[in-house]
């Protein structure tokens, strides 16, 4: 595994649109239709990786706790499937199952979203206003495996200054894991 920083988002970029399978309900899915008025959390994650196991039963609760309060939260995973079968739509199906997921796990199958979000690891956090700009983008909290329980401080104080009316803290923290396993282009 390869541990990869996020690229961090320019703050103030208008969330790129998507339109994308759902593995857990079927549909298709666009920005529009998971974007909240007060924030949306665009997470980008996968079956596999550790940091993302590390922290996904947290992850559940803490978005279920957020969404009771008016904030949207969608997962996607962009990874290659050839390379990373565990990873695949049906297996992601399984996953956002057996954890309870209450937002769209999404499959990104040509990577198209991930590049226009510049995502880079997973677990990689976006947080856009209800204007669609990036207010947030950066780790989850400072836990990663082996060396602490989430906590979720980081992203849940981004989204507890919008819930208040204030503006996020812009000093942010990249978020930090594996990369995504993108693609083999032939050259």
């Amino acid at each position: 595994m390869s541990l990869t920083p996020s690229n961090m988002m320019p703050l103030g970029t208008i969330a790129p649109d998507f339109t994308l399978p759902d593995t857990l309900s079927g549909k298709k899915m666009s920005f529009s239709d998971v974007q909240s008025p007060i924030a949306t959390v665009v997470m980008f994650i996968c079956n596999h990786c550790p940091y993302v196991i590390h922290l996904e039963d947290h992850l559940v609760n803490f978005a279920k706790q957020y969404q009771d309060r008016g904030i949207q939260f969608v997962a996607i995973s962009a990874n290659d499937v050839n390379s990373y079968p565990q990873d695949a739509p049906e297996q992601m199906t399984v996953k956002g199952t057996e954890l309870g997921f209450s937002f769209p796990y999404l499959y990104d199958e040509t990577q198209a979203v991930a590049k226009a979000y510049n995502a880079a690891c997973t677990p990689d956090f976006f947080v856009f206003d209800g204007d669609k700009k990036c207010v947030y983008r950066g780790q989850y909290d400072s836990s990663r495996p082996g060396n602490d329980t989430p906590t979720g401080k980081d992203l849940g104080s981004a989204l507890d200054a919008l819930l208040a009316g204030n503006p996020v803290d812009s000093d942010q923290i990249p978020s930090m894991g594996c990369n995504i396993k993108w693609k083999e282009t032939d050259s």
